[in-house]
């Protein structure tokens, strides 16, 4: 397989490697993925994150252990075993859904590997259409608040709702982003403004809970974030606290804006409901960890309820970016998600 390389994931010299996000900002260790346990690992501790970075790593790796030699009963297995490590990102069941087909191949080792490489290569167009879509969107001087971590870290290309951002500052706009921390883990602030601070946009970092006063006082005139899922009738699973703001939005009346690529629908999937929500481990909230160490501030025998997701009904949304357009409430009502 030919090296493939992006921001946060590298198939290289027949090895593949993922970039630790859990010990960014301040530490960068590429760590290597040598089998379905190491990739299931990363993913739980969301050392590898983002609903198509996911997609993309555990293709490679499929793609990877064929080239090995593994049997077609083991890959299938591998295959198997991956699609339900991350319940509530569909791209990541997409892509082994695609590998699941090639192995069905004569040539199946090279017919992964050819799937995996297009998986790659396809994300990074899917990319950079959303951000040209989403760009149309942006005003000069405008303050666009966005949630969790969906730039370059979270795909192949330049990221999803972020790459809307990227694109917007690179046509000189003139933009600035209120960057929410994102609990748990903290993407937003440990992600977020590690990527802007590289790219050089203007930001400022604000905790979850600050985000009302902001729209409050006019400081805010677009909101942009990123979807693990959408449901057929244009409902969406993102990093918890999405659904906050796009209540909030409504009330104070700014935009909101769902970005994803065309992979993150799931049209078997009627509505936000039937979206399954992972939980996270309670010390993810009763305290911090990270390169720095990590510290508990909660009693040690509280209770906590910790989803990674909630779910944003298609009411609150005033449009979805994705690769192949920009979609009003209107178009989704009427059933165009489903034919896409």
């Amino acid at each position: 397989m030919k090296n493939l390389l992006a921001a946060s994931l590298k198939y290289q010299d027949n090895q593949l490697f993922v970039l630790d996000q859990y010990a960014l900002p301040h530490q960068e260790n590429w760590l290597l993925c040598q089998s379905v346990a190491d990739m299931e690992s990363l993913i739980k501790a969301l050392k590898i994150r983002g609903a198509p970075l996911i997609g993309i790593g555990a293709s490679l790796l499929v793609a990877h252990l064929a080239s090995e030699q593994q049997s077609k009963a083991q890959l299938a297995q591998a295959i198997a075993q991956l699609r339900q490590a991350r319940p509530t990102a569909v791209n990541l069941m997409h892509c082994m859904d695609k590998m699941s087909i090639a192995l069905e191949q004569d040539d199946y080792e090279l017919a992964l590997q050819r799937c995996a490489e297009a998986i790659f290569e396809q994300d990074i167009a899917l990319c950079n259409s959303m951000a040209n879509f989403g760009n149309e969107l942006v005003q000069e001087g405008d303050n666009i608040l966005t949630h969790c971590n969906t730039g370059a870290l979270a795909t192949a290309g330049i990221g999803t709702a972020l790459g809307v951002i990227y694109k917007a500052h690179q046509a000189n706009k003139k933009i600035h982003v209120w960057v929410d921390e994102t609990r748990p883990l903290l993407q937003g602030g440990r992600l977020t403004a590690y990527e802007l601070e590289r790219w050089q946009v203007p930001y400022t970092l604000i905790c979850d809970n600050m985000a009302a006063s902001l729209m409050a006082a006019g400081k805010v005139d677009k909101i942009f974030v990123g979807a693990d899922r959408i449901a057929a009738n244009g409902d969406f699973a993102n990093k918890v606290g999405t659904y906050n703001l796009a209540v909030l939005a409504k009330h104070h009346g700014i935009e909101f804006y769902v970005v994803a690529p065309t992979t993150t629908l799931d049209i078997e999937c009627e509505n936000g409901a039937a979206i399954v929500i992972e939980q996270r481990d309670a010390t993810e909230v009763t305290g911090v960890s990270g390169s720095f160490g990590q510290c508990q501030w909660a009693p040690s025998n509280a209770q906590v309820f910790n989803p990674a997701f909630d779910v944003t009904p298609a009411e609150l949304v005033t449009g979805w970016v994705l690769d192949t357009g920009i979609y009003s409430p209107l178009d989704v009502h009427s059933g165009v998600l489903r034919f896409l």
